[in-house]
C-alpha cells in the first residue's frame, strides 16, 4: 500500500512538472506562415497593393479573411476596417521646369532633372516666374537658435533647400544632433515649414548620401497619382525635387556662382540668399475622392481589456508604375509584405498561446508610402484610448540573409521599450545596438512615428548589422544591394527558393516575447527624459 501511494505521488509530481513546462513554454512564430503570406501579398495578383486600386480591395479583404480564420475579433466596433478618407491627386507636371533670368533661360527635363507634385486639391497649380531664394536647410528650430527663413517676405517665392539637417557630416555633435537626423531633416518637414512661411513652392536638392536613396527612388516615389488627407493646414502650390546636377546648374547661373552652398547653409548665422532667378512650372491634376482602409483586429484581454498593445505594419506599396526591365508591378515583398505577413504570423502565435491580461491589437495601415497617412489618420482618430495604449511595436521591411546577432533599434534612447527589447534579445543570445545609420532618419520614415507623436512608446527594430554566421561586411553588402537595386523598384519581389526567412522569424519571435510580457503586466513603459515625445504622454 505504501509503495502504491508513493507511485501516485510520483505520478502527481510528473503531472505538475508537465503542467508547469506547458505554461512557461513560449509559443513559436511559424516561419511557414510568414512565407505563405509574403508569397501571396507580394504576388502580381495584388497589383503592388496601392490604395484606391483593385490591389487595395484584394489586400484588405485578404487581411480581413485571414484575421477571421484565426478567430480574431473586429478591431473597430463591429468592423475590421477603419475608413481613411483620402484624395487621389493624379498630377501631370509640365515637361520642363523653366529657370529664367534677365538675359535668358534654360529648361530642366521632367523625371531626368526634376519632379513636381502638389497636395492642393485643385485641377491646376503652377509657379509663374516665382523668385528663387536659397534657404539653406529650410529649418526653423527655436531650440537650436535656427531660422533659415528669417528676414524675407516669402509670399509668391520658391525656396531652394538641402535635404537632411546641419548636423549631417558636420563633425560637430552639438550641432542639432550631430550625424543623427532630426525631424527637421525630413522632406516632409521641409514642405510643411515652407508652406507655413507662406512660400509658393519648395525645391529640395537631391543628394544620395544625406537623403539615403538615389534619384531612382525620387523618380518612382514622386510621380503618378499620390494620396493626401484633406486638412486646413497651409500647402505649397508645388513641391519639387531637383537632381544634384540640375541644382548645380541652377546655382552656377545664380548670384551664388562659385560659392560652397553646403558650407554656407551650415552657418548658424545663415540668412536667405536671393538667387536672381525665377522658376516656372505647372501641374495638371485629376482629382478623385475616395476612402482607403486600415485593417484592425484584436484579441481581448482577460483582466484589463481597455489597455492595449498595438502591433502595426503598413500593407500598401506603390502599385503599377514605371516599367524597369519590362516589369511595372511594384510588388513590395520586403516593403512591406514582410511586415504585414508578420502581423498575421504574430496573431496566429497569440491565438495559440494562453489569453493575456491586456488586449492585443493588430493594425495593417494604409498610405505609408504616401507619407504615413494611415497612421496619421489613426493618431488623429484613435480607436483605442492613447493613454491606455501601452506600446506600439511596428514592423516595416523585415529582411536579412539569416539569423542576426544584433537587434538594431531605430530611435534607441527614447523610451523604456529599449529595455524590453534588450531583455528579449538576451534570451536569444543577441545584443542590441542603436541604429548605426541614424543620419538617414529612419525613425521618421515609418508608422511608429505617428504613434510616438501622440505619446505611445514605440519599438521599431530588426536584425541588421551582424549575423550569427555572416560577418558585418557581408550584412552591409546585403543591405546595400537591397537599397540600391530593390528598394521601391519592381525587383522587390518574393522568391521562395532564394529568400531566407530565419532572421525574420527570429525578429518576430522577439516581438512576440516583448508583447507577451507587456500584455501580462500592469506597468506602462515610460519615455526617457529628453525625448520630445515625453510631453505628449504626460
Amino acid at each position: 500500500m505504501k509503495n502504491y501511494l508513493n507511485f501516485l505521488v510520483l505520478l502527481l509530481c510528473i503531472s505538475c512538472e508537465n503542467d508547469s513546462n506547458e505554461s512557461t513554454e513560449l509559443v513559436q512564430v511559424n516561419q511557414a506562415t510568414i512565407a505563405t503570406h509574403i508569397d501571396r501579398l507580394a504576388s502580381d495578383a495584388f497589383l503592388g497593393r496601392k490604395p484606391f486600386t483593385e490591389g487595395e480591395v484584394l489586400t484588405v479583404n485578404y487581411l480581413k479573411e485571414e484575421f477571421e480564420k484565426l478567430g480574431l475579433l473586429h478591431g473597430n466596433g463591429d468592423s475590421y476596417f477603419q475608413d481613411v478618407p483620402m484624395v487621389e491627386i493624379d498630377g501631370t507636371p509640365s515637361k520642363t521646369m523653366v529657370i529664367s533670368r534677365g538675359n535668358g533661360s534654360f529648361d530642366l527635363e521632367v523625371l531626368k532633372d526634376f519632379v513636381a507634385t502638389t497636395n492642393k486639391v485643385e485641377t491646376e497649380v503652377s509657379l509663374e516666374n516665382s523668385e528663387l531664394v536659397f534657404a539653406g536647410y529650410g529649418i526653423v528650430a527655436p531650440e537650436y537658435g535656427w531660422n533659415d527663413y528669417e528676414g524675407i517676405d516669402w509670399k509668391g517665392k520658391t525656396a531652394v533647400v538641402l535635404i537632411n539637417d546641419p548636423g549631417f557630416q558636420s563633425g560637430d555633435s552639438t550641432l542639432f544632433k550631430g550625424n543623427e537626423m532630426t525631424y527637421y531633416g525630413r522632406w516632409t518637414y521641409k514642405y510643411e515649414e515652407a508652406a507655413r512661411q507662406g512660400a509658393a513652392g519648395l525645391i529640395i536638392i537631391h543628394d544620395t548620401e544625406p537623403a539615403s536613396y538615389g534619384w531612382n527612388v525620387i523618380e518612382s516615389g514622386w510621380t503618378g497619382a499620390r494620396l493626401v488627407i484633406e486638412s486646413d493646414v497651409p500647402l505649397l502650390n508645388v513641391e519639387s525635387w531637383v537632381s544634384g546636377e540640375s541644382a548645380q546648374k541652377i546655382l552656377d547661373a545664380s548670384a551664388m556662382k562659385g560659392q560652397d552652398y553646403k558650407a554656407i547653409a551650415r552657418d548658424k548665422n545663415f540668412n536667405p540668399i536671393p538667387l536672381d532667378l525665377d522658376v516656372s512650372v505647372s501641374i495638371q491634376n485629376k482629382i478623385k475622392k475616395d476612402v482607403s482602409k486600415n485593417v484592425v483586429a484584436m484579441i481581448p484581454g482577460t483582466d484589463r481589456k481597455d489597455e492595449v498593445i498595438i502591433y502595426s505594419a503598413h500593407w500598401d506599396h506603390l502599385g503599377v508604375g514605371k516599367a524597369i526591365d519590362g516589369d511595372s508591378i511594384y510588388n513590395g515583398a520586403v516593403d512591406n509584405a514582410s511586415g504585414t505577413a508578420g502581423l498575421l504570423a504574430l496573431a496566429e502565435a497569440f491565438k495559440k498561446g494562453k489569453a493575456t491580461k491586456r488586449s492585443i491589437v493588430f493594425i495593417a495601415l494604409t498610405g505609408e508610402e504616401q507619407g504615413l497617412l494611415g497612421s496619421a489618420f489613426y493618431a488623429e482618430n484613435p480607436i483605442f484610448d492613447s493613454k491606455k495604449t501601452v506600446a506600439n511595436i511596428n514592423m516595416d521591411a523585415l529582411h536579412s540573409p539569416g539569423k542576426m546577432k544584433d537587434l538594431t533599434i531605430t530611435g534607441y534612447g527614447h523610451s523604456e521599450m529599449d529595455e524590453y527589447a534588450k531583455e528579449a534579445a538576451l534570451t536569444q543570445e543577441r545584443y542590441i545596438i542603436p541604429d548605426p545609420e541614424a543620419e538617414k532618419g529612419y525613425f521618421f520614415r515609418s508608422d511608429h512615428f505617428n504613434f510616438a507623436k501622440i505619446g505611445i512608446p514605440a519599438l521599431y527594430a530588426s536584425g541588421a548589422y551582424e549575423g550569427f554566421d555572416k560577418s558585418k561586411e557581408e550584412i552591409k553588402a546585403y543591405n546595400d544591394f537591397y537599397r540600391i537595386n530593390k528598394y521601391h523598384q519592381p525587383s522587390d519581389g518574393y522568391n521562395a527558393e532564394t529568400t531566407e526567412l530565419s532572421g525574420v522569424q527570429l525578429d518576430l519571435q522577439l516581438f512576440f516575447s516583448v508583447g507577451l510580457k507587456l500584455a501580462n503586466e500592469d506597468y506602462f513603459p515610460k519615455w526617457y527624459d529628453g525625448s520630445e515625445f515625453k510631453a505628449a504622454r504626460e
